[in-house]
């Protein structure tokens, strides 16, 4: 028997909510026939000449010391494995190299922050807002609960990032 949901506590999905939905289901298309594990080389299919082919070609430019030819190499396996062998379960998406390091923008303060997301009909909605520590967020965690007893918190972190050229 399959569980049937109470009409009476239905509700709309609230429009944060329908976004985070159509976020999630965006990336799990681009993320089709993605490399599990990008770090890690391609591991040829047995019986492929193609396969087999690509992968001879990699061990003579890693003997070579070519990373480059290493590199593509690779990614030719790779296509290859997406087009006619359905590719490897997906995983994340692998860029080219930018020559830039994203760090953490030292002039802008990090911000921590809850959301009491407790409640019976709907959320609470009660919310810290924007603190400079995480300890500020926990003692408004603290005395939320003890006016309250809600005991559920959406916490969130937020800091500002840079691109800085290397070299």
């Amino acid at each position: 028997m399959e569980p049937q949901a109470d009409p009476e506590r239905n509700r709309v999905a609230t429009l944060e909510e329908r976004l985070s939905a159509g976020v999630r289901a965006a990336n799990e298309r681009s993320r089709k026939g993605l490399s599990a594990d990008p770090s890690r080389p391609p591991v040829p299919v047995p019986g492929c000449a193609v396969c087999e082919e690509l992968a001879v070609r990699r061990d003579k430019a890693r003997a070579a010391f070519d990373g480059s030819a290493v590199t593509d190499a690779n990614v030719l396996l790779r296509q290859h494995q997406g087009k006619e062998h359905g590719g490897e379960p997906a995983g994340r998406r692998v860029f080219r190299y930018v020559p830039y390091s994203i760090v953490q923008d030292a002039s802008a303060v990090p911000e921590y922050e809850a959301r009491c997301v407790s409640g019976e009909e709907e959320d609470c909605g009660a919310s810290s807002g924007p603190r400079p520590t995480p300890a500020e967020v926990e003692e408004w965690q603290r005395r939320h609960t003890q006016e309250t007893r809600h005991l559920r918190y959406r916490r969130s972190f937020a800091d500002y990032a840079v691109l800085e050229r290397q070299g």
